[in-house]
């Protein structure tokens, strides 16, 4: 495993890119879109 977290990424021991924004880039080149959850403090409601 290799952590670069200056760069914003990591490379976990089975080839997968593991990126800050919590995209990922498998080793047979398919990507996994950022999925962050949102937080209480970030969830906007209607009036």
């Amino acid at each position: 495993m290799a952590h670069h977290p200056e760069q914003g990424w990591s490379l976990l021991c089975n080839g997968v890119l593991l990126f800050e924004d919590t995209g990922e880039l498998l080793p047979n080149g398919e990507i996994i879109a950022p999925h962050r959850p949102l937080g209480t403090s970030q969830v906007m409601t209607a009036a």
